[in-house]
């Protein structure tokens, strides 16, 4: 019945609460402007349903002496007097102990100990489970009875009993154990080093990396348990770069297994179908990077994302090169003076793009420039949200602090002069955002 209670109230219960709010604070569509908190909770489910857990788990506990099945877990009565209820806690507590080391030290209990020293320990372990359970309760029998099982056991059992700087020892130790797993397994920090994906990601943000999304990691290996794969488009993710893997990369994922991938002026074409953008306006990121930029919004997978331009290229329609300058492309029904690919995107690899499309190291410059993509096998994690900045002055922490990275677009102070646009690009957001099926 102990281990009943504990399943339901202790794990299950936590468990649907803690789903239900992430279910109820999560906007259906992350590109509405929805608030701080909803916003949050919505692109960062997992670290939200994990923390509303903790404190659902801690509140039962608060709680467990009033639920039912609260008998199995141990004594517990409702009409104790406050100034005594640690005390009875302790003395549930010694009793646990005091009985798991009869039984499990049982061999070497009767060789260290007479048979005299036993039923001692005994009789006033019985005399203290009485004293706890009498109808009605009298502090001065629990007192005495507390005060002679506490005197036996310490003298007949102390050998046995966890000291008080055992016990810290090894919670930290636990704690230190479980943190390293969490790390290895589950969530990692990662710096960003370069401007590849400005502005989505400044340089010197640092952000965390779900390792699990993609499917739980064997601890020290590159393998997963089961997966979930591959990657939707539009994400953002961490992976190890396929030409040198001791080196990570961060890129957002434009095209899957299957898929065949062109780029037209930065802009993705996938299965021939472009992907659609809203111009933003153009803005000056100063130290950070030279020159005056163009900002679109992409649309991809009910995704939206920043993108930015060195220069801006306009959104002319075509049918045909003909309707199109001297040199152009007419490509998915636009005009473009740089057309790259066709790639045929292997199965188990993804192909990405760096957000900052023309600084950017990514799938289409790899192999001398031949376009690669990056295998399942490489692929560390997805990134979730900025929890620090060491950047330029024109950066300021707070502008960055709990940033979303794959939700709602999340202009800088520096950029708010651009709001208004942004909010427009956003409402009139395309319906259609998914890319036909491969042939």
């Amino acid at each position: 019945m102990r281990y009943v209670f504990y399943v339901v109230w202790v794990l299950c219960v936590p468990l649907l609460l803690s789903w239900g709010l992430v279910w109820l604070l999560s906007p259906a569509n992350m590109t509405d402007d929805v608030g701080v908190l909803r916003k949050f909770v919505g692109g960062q489910r997992i670290p939200c349903g994990i923390f509303f857990f903790g404190v659902f788990a801690l509140l039962v506990w608060w709680l467990r002496h009033d639920l039912p099945l609260s008998f199995a877990i141990g004594p517990g009565r409702r009409d104790l007097p406050p100034k005594i209820r640690k005390r009875f806690e302790e003395a549930g507590a010694l009793l646990a102990e005091a009985r798991r080391i009869l039984r499990a030290r049982k061999r070497q209990l009767d060789k260290a100990l007479t048979f005299p020293e036993l039923e001692r320990v005994r009789y006033a372990l019985d005399e203290l489970d009485h004293a706890m359970a009498d109808e009605p309760f009298s502090v001065t029998s629990f007192d005495a009875a507390l005060g002679r099982a506490d005197r036996a056991v310490g003298e007949h059992l102390g050998r046995w009993r966890k000291g008080e700087v055992r016990e810290i020892a090894e919670s930290v130790l636990i704690a230190f154990a479980v943190a390293a797993m969490v790390r290895v397994a589950v969530f990692e920090p990662f710096k960003i080093p370069t401007g590849s994906m400005i502005p989505t990601l400044m340089v010197g943000d640092h952000i965390f990396v779900n390792k699990a999304s993609y499917g739980p990691l064997i601890p020290f290996t590159d393998k997963r348990l089961w997966d979930s794969l591959p990657p939707e488009r539009g994400e953002v993710m961490v992976f190890k770069f396929p030409e040198k893997p001791e080196i990570d990369y961060i890129k957002r994922v434009v095209a899957g297994p299957g898929d065949t991938l062109e780029v037209l002026d930065g802009r993705p074409i996938i299965n021939g179908w472009i992907v659609p953008r809203c111009d933003v306006g153009t803005f000056d990121m100063g130290t950070l990077s030279e020159g005056v930029h163009e900002l679109y919004v992409e649309f991809l997978e009910g995704k939206a994302y920043f993108t930015q331009y060195l220069k801006a290229n306009e959104d002319k329609k075509c049918k045909a090169a003909s309707e199109c300058a001297n040199g152009m492309f007419c490509k998915a029904g636009y005009c473009g003076a740089d057309l790259k690919g066709p790639w045929k995107v292997a199965p188990r690899e993804v192909w990405v793009m760096g957000d900052n499309r023309d600084n950017s190291h990514d799938s289409r410059a790899w192999k001398n420039n031949a376009g690669a993509g990056v295998p399942f096998d490489n692929i560390r994690g997805r990134a979730m949200f900025v929890f620090a900045t060491v950047g330029s002055e024109e950066q300021s922490f707070w502008d960055r602090f709990l940033v979303n990275v794959t939700g709602r677009p999340t202009l800088a102070g520096s950029m708010s002069a651009l709001k208004p646009k942004l909010d427009q690009c956003l409402r009139e957001m395309p319906k259609d955002t998914t890319p036909p099926p491969a042939k």
